[in-house]
This record gives C-alpha cells, structure tokens and sequence, in this order.
C-alpha cells in the first residue's frame, strides 16, 4: 500500500501511520529500530529495496530523507508504504523544503519510535563527520558505503580522520566473508609468521584497500595492492610464508579457490555481497565495531596510496 501525503506535517503522517496499523492490525512493538536512510539528491529506490529486504530478518521503521532541490514554499511532502509495499517495515519518505532540510533531526523526531535504537545509513556520500551530523547525533550506528562515492579512498581517509564509536561502512562488510576465510586458513598449522600479503582487485574498490588495512593492522606485515581495471571487487588475497604462500583467488566474482602448500586445492562459494545482505549484517549488531576502528585508524596507514 502506497500512501501519498502533500503538503503535510509529521504529525499528521503520524496520525496516519497509526489509522493504517489500526486498521490493518499492524503491531507497532514489533519494530525493532527505526532506520533513517539520508539519500541527499540520489534516487531512494534501491535503498528502499534494500532496507524492505533486510527488514524481513529486522522487522524496522524505515524513514527516507531525500532532496528534491530548492523550493519556494516551507512545505512538506510525503510517502507512506505499507503491506507489500514496505517488506517487514513502515516505510516513510519525506521530501522537505530547503528551509526544513537544514533542521533535519526536528523533522524526524516526531517519527522515531520509542525505546527503540536509532541507525543512520548515508548510501551515498556521506557528511563530513557522520558523528557530528544532526541525524547521526541521534544515531547509536552511522552506516557509510565509500563504495558509491566517486574517490573512495579520499572518503575512507576522510572518515578514519573523523571515527566516532558506532562508525562503520559497507565496504568493511563486504570483506567479512574474506576475512573470516583468512582467520580459518592462518588458525592451522604451520603457525608461521606472513612475511608479506598482497591484495588484488578493483582499482578504486574501497574493500581492497580495507581488506589490505585489516591485514598489515592484524598481521603485522608488509601489504601491497595490486589494481586491476574493471576487476570484480576484491580478486585474491596472498599471504607469504617460509613454507609457501596462501592464495585465495576469485577471478569471476563468483567462486574462490583456496590454494596452500601440501594440501590440495579447495573451491569456495565466495560471490560477491549484494547490498541488502550487507546491510542485514550491520542492523544485526548495534554495538561499537572497534576492529573497524583500528584498522581504519591505523590500518590505513599500512597502505599505499
């Protein structure tokens, strides 16, 4: 169900929202947080869709603030999706006027629900200091994605330098299955130090500058990086060791091939995140990721440019 508010008030869209879950029988207490979704002046679509998906394992509010660009009256419109419309969710999306996008946690605050932690997710680009941004001072976790931002490693540098606990970015989960492969292989004999550990990938993915920070950060070691054009994110993470290298290779994308001295070669179902998985990821921890802290803070600086 698609509900569309002109020229309204945030109280009336709540006044709304609670007409519908009457009507509907909608039970508000099984919302587990509410999930502010800024998309500046991008297209809100694929975020929408994204939040419905990860709303089916976290039933959520989802309130979308988007930019329709300068308007001569102080007036607010609105959309509200219900049903099949909003996955497990209540979808809100506010187009405000210039004047009121300037007080942005004023305007969300009627809609927050109550006793229920707050999430920030910015898909695009993100503010200089989400921590200091008004809807990230009211949020307990500030979502980034440096991925879809047009010099990544100038975003992610950008946010080491301004890290507040509750801080993350989806470029740092989209290497959680790569690592978690990485601690397995290195948690078996032969307990040797790694010498040296190159990543390869796409030129400009922020994930194999943060997969290459996590290991010179964790390991200890020498990291190069080796940019491919037109590579499907990362493509292989190699560790060198005095008995031999450990080779993770994904060529396609798809499937990895783990490759280590004296044992035969393993495939590993290893496709590439899509983006409702990794946002379903970080709504399922609300506390601090403090190994994205470190290695951001000084992982990074491990790392070529």
């Amino acid at each position: 169900m698609i509900i569309d508010l002109p020229k309204t008030t945030t109280r009336d869209i709540n006044k709304r929202l609670v007409d519908e879950r009457d009507e509907g029988g909608a039970v508000a207490l099984g919302r587990v947080l509410t999930l502010i979704i800024d998309v500046g002046a991008h297209d809100p679509e694929a975020a929408i869709e994204a939040a419905n998906d990860a709303s089916r394992e976290h039933p959520c509010r989802v309130v979308v603030l988007t930019e329709k660009g300068p308007r001569a009256e102080s007036e607010l419109d609105a959309q509200i999706r219900l049903g099949g419309d909003a996955g497990a969710s209540e979808v809100v999306i506010l187009h405000p006027s210039e004047a009121q996008a300037r007080h942005l946690d004023t305007l969300v605050l009627p809609l927050l629900l109550p006793d229920a932690p707050i999430v920030a997710w910015w898909p695009y680009d993100p503010p200089a200091d989400p921590s200091q941004h008004p809807i990230g001072q009211l949020a307990r976790r500030r979502i980034t994605d440096s991925t879809e931002c047009a010099t990544p490693s100038d975003v992610l540098h950008r946010l080491a330098g301004t890290y507040a606990e509750g801080d993350t970015d989806l470029a740092w989960t989209r290497t959680t299955l790569w690592r978690g492969l990485i601690a397995a292989t290195l948690d078996q004999p032969p307990f040797e130090p790694v010498q040296r550990a190159v990543v390869a990938g796409e030129s400009t993915h922020p994930s194999v500058d943060l997969m290459a920070a996590w290991l010179g950060w964790a390991l200890n070691c020498p990291v190069d990086i080796e940019r491919q054009a037109d590579a499907p994110a990362i493509t292989q993470v190699r560790l060198e060791r005095r008995s031999g290298a450990i080779v993770l290779d994904r060529p396609d994308g798809k499937t990895a091939a783990l490759r280590q001295p004296d044992q035969p070669e393993h495939r590993i179902a290893l496709p590439i995140r899509q983006l409702r998985e990794c946002l379903a990821e970080e709504l399922r921890r609300l506390d601090a990721d403090e190994v994205y802290g470190e290695v951001l803070r000084k992982g990074l600086t491990k790392v070529g440019a």
